[in-house]
């Protein structure tokens, strides 16, 4: 208790304690905090489809003929037919022989990479991949190598060096990294995982419904559904619903519904969560412009604060701004929530020290107008 109580006082000293902030509404980019409502830069609902009448109606339609609440795990009762449509939906979507529906990101990359890598095995991880991969990586006891973010040279490097010391390797990355926006160098990476006998498994997280002709994301775009071995991805951002999912060969499938503890111990995702998934993925398909959209407003909006100055990165939705000081990045936060807009500060351990930023999470409900007025209160503000 004492080392809780120096924590928390550290933190209230200091002005960085973090607490949850309850949102009382939440309507087309907008939420209503402590009676104040504010601009959302802080959503992963990118395309808006959390609010969509079809994602609605689904869910309702569920509910009614299933009830809330799926009951079970899979492997009891809980297996509804919904969820079966909803794999098969999925392995068509990403162009793989099968899918299996996890009930979170963080379960899936946990239960995923432990359950098919173990000791006498290697795994080289991006070093700015999601905590869900690390924490997965941590649990498999495989070796455990970090490369330089999207450094396909420094990859090279250990692999020469490591590969051949283990059993089975494994590359992995996200294909848009959540904290910086940019895409991985996946071409490079799939060159480099069939020339040292790799596997290879991305998280197409924050990818899903925006990039690709159909919206699969960055593996469709590149095309190398065939090449990539494990296509993990959640209904959360910009599928506005939730789940998450792994897209592979028939076998791993079959493999992981025997022994992936984060998948066998959990009760399956309610009907009304699993009805509202199939739609999105119609949705995705039926409204291209929607992510067209979206990807515009974001390009507009990044060479904006560029051409002004700020330090910018990424080439996604997401787009970070870097303040450098964790003090500077609450205080611009602070003044921004003045302004009447919700964006956050990203502050260690999420990021390293000196990489401070705010996280724009753009979605297509930010106009060009209120980007630019966003673009010109930025502008004004003197931290």
């Amino acid at each position: 208790m004492a080392e809780i109580d120096e924590f928390l006082k550290e933190k209230q000293e200091s002005g960085l304690l973090r607490n949850l902030r309850p949102v009382s509404s939440r309507h087309k980019g907008r939420i209503r905090v402590e009676d104040k409502e504010y601009i959302d830069f802080s959503s992963n609902d990118y395309l808006g489809l959390s609010g969509h009448p079809r994602l609605i109606k689904a869910a309702k339609n569920a509910i009614d003929e299933f009830g809330t609440s799926s009951s079970a795990s899979r492997l009891l009762s809980g297996d509804l037919t919904l969820h079966h449509l909803l794999e098969e939906k999925i392995a068509q979507f990403k162009n793989k022989e099968a899918a299996l529906v996890f009930n979170s990101g963080y379960q899936g990359n946990l239960g995923i990479i432990s359950t098919l890598f173990t000791k006498g095995d290697c795994i080289f991880s991006d070093r700015l991949n999601h905590t869900s991969i690390i924490d997965g990586i941590l649990l498999s006891g495989a070796r455990f190598f970090r490369f330089h973010h999207n450094d396909g040279r420094h990859l090279e490097s250990l692999l020469k060096k490591e590969r051949a010391r283990y059993r089975k390797a494994l590359i992995i990355t996200e294909t848009v990294f959540s904290m910086d926006g940019d895409k991985c160098l996946l071409k490079d990476l799939v060159s480099l995982k069939e020339k040292y006998n790799c596997e290879i498994m991305v998280d197409e997280a924050h990818a899903t419904g925006i990039f690709g002709a159909s919206g699969s994301g960055i593996v469709e775009e590149q095309g190398l559904q065939a090449q990539v071995d494990f296509i993990m991805g959640t209904f959360s951002k910009a599928l506005g619903g939730f789940g998450a999912y792994l897209a592979a060969s028939r076998k791993t499938v079959l493999y992981l519904i025997n022994t992936c503890r984060s998948f066998i111990y959990s009760t399956a995702l309610p009907p009304g969560v699993i009805s509202a998934d199939l739609e999105s993925i119609a949705l995705i398909e039926d409204e291209p412009d929607r992510r067209k959209r979206l990807l515009e407003s974001a390009g507009y909006f990044r060479d904006a604060l560029k051409g002004s100055g700020f330090d910018v990165r990424g080439d996604s939705q997401i787009v970070p701004v870097i303040i450098g000081d964790n003090l500077k990045a609450v205080e611009f936060a602070a003044c921004l929530r003045e302004k009447g807009y919700w964006v956050l500060p990203i502050r260690p351990p999420t990021v390293a020290r000196g990489q401070e930023r705010l996280r724009f999470s753009l979605t297509c409900y930010h106009t060009k107008e209120i980007l630019q007025k966003l673009i010109d209160d930025i502008r004004g503000i003197k931290i």
